[in-house]
């Protein structure tokens, strides 16, 4: 798969394993410490797979073939999990708030079309833990003195098309969506209102992520110790 889309951004985890492919070659002899430096901090520093692929192009690698070490992995938000999140009944069609609010957030399935009222009031509408019934869904907004706010994960590509009367729709946002991941169209009417976008990444991604910040300032440490016992 990556050989077919060497643009498809690496994870964290792409880019440690391809630095522990580096470690074994150095330890083996099949890598200079001034080669070995190069590649390393190449490896760090690679946003996709196609640059990550080079380095290790002329090593062995353990898995079942030169491409084991840049398969995308199973965990996060690459394409595969993309997948799975896509498809299943929707939890629900709509929300409507007046002189109140309402949150729809957790886990639920979106619908292909999801239509949200408020009136003097407020909604949100998370989509970062959410499924999505169709890889093209709708959010449609109509708000009246009231705002809302729609929250999307990163990877998911956005397009807003609402149209605002002494109001508006934020369209600040024009990241580029990850490979098969969800689209998402904010549309709808604002008056005397306006509605949001937040781009941000879940709980458990912000732990995940963490997580292998963390190991990564491991795998360096014991980077640097092995350096130290090779000088």
């Amino acid at each position: 798969m990556t050989e077919e889309l060497p643009e498809l951004r690496a994870s964290d985890t792409d880019r440690e394993r391809v630095a522990e492919i580096l470690r074994e070659a150095l330890a083996e002899g099949r890598l200079a410490m001034e080669e070995f430096d190069e590649r390393l901090d190449a490896a760090y520093k690679a946003r996709t797979f196609g640059e990550l692929r080079p380095l290790t192009a002329d090593l062995p690698q353990s898995g079942t073939g030169t491409g084991a070490a840049l398969a995308p992995r199973a965990a996060g938000v690459a394409p595969a999990t993309w997948r799975e999140r896509i498809g299943g009944d929707p939890s629900s069609r709509g929300a409507f708030a007046f002189w109140g609010g309402f949150s729809r957030k957790g886990r639920w399935t979106a619908p292909r079309v999801f239509t949200a009222g408020a009136f003097q009031g407020g909604g949100v509408i998370d989509l970062r833990d959410a499924n999505f019934e169709d890889r093209d869904i709708t959010i449609r907004c109509i708000v009246f003195m009231a705002g809302m706010e729609v929250v999307v994960p990163p990877g998911v590509e956005v397009q807003v098309t609402g149209f605002g009367f002494m109001g508006g729709f934020e369209d600040s946002d024009h990241e580029v969506g990850d490979p098969d991941a969800p689209r998402v169209k904010i549309t709808g009417f604002a008056m005397w209102g306006g509605v949001g976008l937040k781009r941000k990444a879940s709980k458990a991604e912000r732990q995940r992520l963490k997580a292998e910040r963390e190991q990564i300032r491991l795998e360096k440490q014991k980077t640097d110790r092995l350096r130290k016992e090779l000088d």
